[in-house]
């Protein structure tokens, strides 16, 4: 029998003819179990979207990108756990290569990647968002244990035993999320591949150019130590008796 997939689509005022577009397409090429649309900012569910083929989950404030998808994988009951960005930038075509990554036995994480050499980049961000990306890629390749060409590229997939392993580990509720992701995975020695893909970039990001690296640079480092935690390091284990960490996204209410 054919693992079951579900995937999850977090959203923060989305385009919703983009959104529509995009779930349709994703339901025809992947025709996966269940889509589910983690939708903030949201009283309720838009009338535009709300006879789509998805489950639509709608909170009236912003939880942030990490806290939906996890909120997302928490509702599903399916053998692999996908997410991809709204805006549609990892076309369903291209999303399937990721997902068969899993379905495969490849690997238990599957990573789409933009800055693949195989990949295939229809239309570039702007250079200082391209800038951005570069730097933190080539940061987070000498701070963390697996060695990708792009971490933060919004499509990747997971074997629903591989999140079981990092659900708990998870606190990052924002963009920055992937990279505690991929670190936690990492640590806990699940198999990541980098699946290239086809991408397309969507111009209108909620991404600051400010704020969101100062994210990253933190969450690099916090990644990186709770990474060193798991692999039993003494100094990480003494720092952390000097910490105070708030509690996991799947703990909270």
């Amino acid at each position: 029998m054919a693992p079951s997939i579900g995937l999850v689509v977090p959203a923060y005022d989305p385009d919703i003819d983009q959104l529509d577009a995009y779930v349709h397409g994703i339901a025809e090429e992947l025709d996966p179990e269940v889509i589910r649309i983690e939708l903030d900012g949201c009283e309720s569910v838009p009338a535009e979207i709300a006879s789509l083929p998805a489950q639509i989950s709608a909170v009236p404030y912003r939880r942030g990108k990490g806290a939906a998808i996890t909120a997302g994988f928490e509702a599903l009951d399916t053998d692999v756990l996908a997410f991809a960005d709204a805006d549609g930038a990892t076309p369903p075509a291209s999303l399937r290569g990721v997902i068969e990554a899993i379905t495969e036995g490849e690997a238990d994480l599957a990573v789409g990647s933009r800055r693949h050499p195989d990949a295939d980049v229809q239309s570039h961000q702007t250079v200082a968002r391209r800038y951005m990306g570069d730097t933190f890629a080539w940061l987070a390749r000498r701070f963390l244990d697996v060695d990708l060409h792009d971490y933060q590229c919004g499509a990747k997939a997971i074997t629903a035993e591989g999140w079981d392993a990092v659900r708990e580990h998870l606190y990052e509720s924002g963009f920055a999320w992937d990279i505690e992701l991929i670190a936690i995975a990492g640590a806990l020695d699940l198999r990541v591949a980098e699946v290239p893909v086809t991408w397309h970039d969507q111009p209108g990001s909620t991404v600051s150019t400010i704020r969101t690296p100062l994210r990253f640079m933190r969450t690099l480092f916090v990644a990186r130590h709770r990474a060193k935690q798991l692999h039993n390091s003494r100094l990480h284990a003494a720092i952390a008796q000097h910490r105070t960490d708030s509690a996991a996204l799947v703990e909270e209410k």
